[in-house]
């Protein structure tokens, strides 16, 4: 099974340079049903040279400043991805290329070790997964997120999780001894329950069955774990939001929240082409009601509206989640990070900082 979200290699908008289909040719192309299926490809890792590892936001509608992606690119594959534009910087495209090439952050412990020892740092919880998943495929093989987890837990430096694969509770020795001294937020997105659903939508995600075991390994634990029923797809799975709160509460999750689906740029092509190859008997009324919800277009980029729209079908959807959250006894964030028990980390040769 190809287990792609994308069939496309769209172009990349910073290139001059496109590959077309040429219409001489589509006439052969769809001769051969087996053609028109985008090619199974293996998946190349590159490594990144960046010297920096902790990306700032002063975004309003994100509740954190620091974040840390150890990868670019991701796996999962999900064809709704908000994150499938930033792959156009580094020449690839937001299409096969984004699920197919990764970009390796190898120095990313050293780096991250280097930017808490330095005296301008002030203590502020960083969220890992603020755009790719931490814990994608790519962490089984190259375990950057367990590293830097390590050098927090040396530190005592507060850090959140934002996941969709199981694989987070590999790392349950480290955040075990985080939630001690109330370091750590794990947030589990949870889309659909539907296994059939979520491996067409998510093809290289954790099956919903996997994600709901893994909110309660964490939570027997005593880790502070929440989910996010993100992103909600009016017409596909906002229906779901009931139960998907009720799971995930009888899992264990302490708190909850939500998006609505996002389609910036590129994201937009690539996702109406898998809701109508995949989907095709309600893919019509899913781009209706995702319009409904932006003012008519695919997307709105303005802050206070992008995560949550506008609209009779938004408002819908926000009050039902409130709703079920406040009935379910789900809280509308995890308890407070312990911003107090940080202490510098030992450089990599095991000595104390002298400056």
């Amino acid at each position: 099974m190809k287990r792609h979200g994308s069939n496309l290699d769209p172009p990349n908008r910073f290139e001059t340079l496109q590959r077309v289909v040429l219409p001489e040719d589509l006439d052969q192309l769809a001769a051969d049903d087996d053609l028109l299926e985008a090619p199974a490809r293996n998946i190349e890792y590159y490594d990144d040279q960046s010297e920096s590892i902790l990306s700032e936001n002063q975004s309003p509608d994100i509740p954190f400043r620091y974040s840390i992606n150890p990868y670019r690119g991701c796996i999962h594959a999900c064809a709704y991805c908000y994150a499938r534009p930033t792959h156009e910087y580094l020449g690839f495209n937001a299409g096969l290329d984004f699920e197919t090439r990764i970009v390796v952050k190898r120095q990313a412990a050293r780096l991250l070790r280097e930017r808490l020892s330095a005296k301008s740092w002030e203590v502020e919880p960083i969220v890992f997964s603020g755009v790719t998943d931490c814990y994608q495929p790519a962490e089984r093989k190259f375990r950057i997120t367990r590293e830097c987890l390590e050098v927090a837990v040396e530190c005592r430096q507060p850090v959140g999780i934002i996941t969709k694969n199981a694989l987070v509770v590999r790392d349950l020795d480290l955040l075990t001894e985080l939630a001690r001294d109330q370091l750590v937020h794990v947030f589990v997105s949870l889309t659909t329950l539907d296994s059939d659903l979520a491996r067409l939508l998510e093809p290289r995600t954790s099956t919903p069955a996997a994600r709901l075991r893994a909110i309660e390994s964490l939570a027997t634990a005593n880790v502070p774990v929440g989910v996010m029923t993100a992103p909600m797809i009016p017409g596909l799975n906002d229906s779901e939001l009931p139960q998907l709160l009720t799971a995930a509460r009888e899992s264990g999750a302490m708190a909850a929240g939500y998006t609505l689906v996002r389609l910036p740029l590129t994201v937009a092509p690539v996702f109406e082409e898998w809701l109508r190859r995949t989907q095709p008997l309600r893919a019509e009324k899913v781009l209706m009601r995702i319009r409904e919800t932006r003012d008519g277009a695919l997307n709105s980029s303005r802050f206070g509206q992008r995560m949550k729209g506008r609209g009779l079908i938004a408002e819908q959807i926000q009050q039902m989640f409130r709703l079920f959250r406040d009935r379910l006894g789900l809280a509308e964030r995890l308890p407070d990070y312990n911003r107090t028990a940080f202490r510098p980390p030992r450089a990599a040769n095991g000595q104390l900082w002298l400056f």
